[in-house]
């Protein structure tokens, strides 16, 4: 299911920033990159994450934001070859002499700096600290989560009614497709020469129409419909894990009662309508994957 959760934090000399993203995922597929301080807690970030997010293809980033200047950074190491070399390329190119601002900018270089990073040992005020800020982006991610879940129930309901109005305006059609179908059979045996007709039995033929017509009944397939919606709208409201793959279990049978609606349809209202049932159900098994 996706969601957005960020907090921050200030820690040591750097401001701590904690962003977490998610996509749809059948299963738990956590993905991290952590401050260089943090790494030696990769495990129990690990853990923390896993225990609080059922399932989603999850991005976790905790990094560290400067809350001083750029000035002011500590370096551990300045290539001066490269920044000679970017200068000449810049005066060579430009005619000009390099000015402090390019020089700035050239410093900035990744192959030119490379800031010192800071890899002590984490204190317990600040694990503490840290997981606090962890916990409190999981919350704004878990509420984002809750707010993108109100949207869908609603959007669940518009569609369970869209199909069960389908559904009704099957009838008119119904109750008529019966007789047509056996007044063609009818029409396309009177067509039979009198010898045939003579040699028919009228029993076995009633009793086979009798049959063929009970195959086209969708009465059935009405019912179990009426039933898995019904269902489905029971299952919404029920709170824990699994919910999500009940749906599109539910969402599943719905599928096969409307596909057996549509190999019984003999007219074209009909089946125009079990297309638009189709195509309202794709709707709802593609959003339920957001379910968890």
């Amino acid at each position: 299911m996706t969601g957005y959760g960020k907090a921050e934090t200030t820690f040591r000399t750097h401001k701590l920033i904690c962003e977490i993203r998610s996509l749809n995922s059948k299963t738990m597929d956590l993905s991290m990159r952590l401050a260089p301080a943090l790494r030696t807690r990769e495990l129990d970030i690990r853990t923390i994450v896993s225990q609080r997010l059922e399932r989603g293809k999850v991005d976790l980033f905790i990094y560290e934001e400067s809350a001083i200047s750029n000035q002011q950074l500590a370096i551990s190491s300045v290539n001066w070859s490269a920044a000679k070399e970017y200068a000449r390329q810049y005066t060579e190119q430009f005619g000009s002499p390099v000015s402090p601002e390019v020089m700035a900018s050239i410093l900035r270089f990744p192959d030119v700096i490379k800031q010192q990073e800071d890899t002590s040992d984490l204190t317990d005020e600040e694990w503490s600290n840290i997981q606090a800020t962890l916990n409190k982006a999981l919350d704004a991610f878990i509420a984002f989560r809750t707010q993108e879940g109100v949207a869908l129930q609603a959007m669940f309901m518009e569609k369970l009614d869209g199909i069960a109005d389908l559904l009704a305006q099957v009838e008119p059609f119904e109750k008529g497709r019966v007789a047509k179908i056996k007044e063609r059979l009818e029409q396309n045996l009177a067509q039979l020469s009198a010898e045939t007709q003579a040699q028919i039995d009228r029993n076995r033929l009633e009793q086979e129409m009798i049959y063929y017509l009970e195959k086209l009944d969708i009465t059935e397939e009405k019912v179990r419909l009426t039933n898995h919606i019904k269902y489905f709208r029971e299952t919404m409201a029920t709170e824990g894990s699994g919910v999500g793959k009940k749906l599109g279990f539910i969402a599943q049978e719905m599928g096969r009662e409307i596909n057996t609606l549509g190999s019984k349809s003999n007219q074209s209202e009909m089946q125009i309508l079990v297309v638009k049932m189709k195509d309202i159900l794709e709707q709802i098994k593609e959003q339920v994957l957001n379910v968890l």
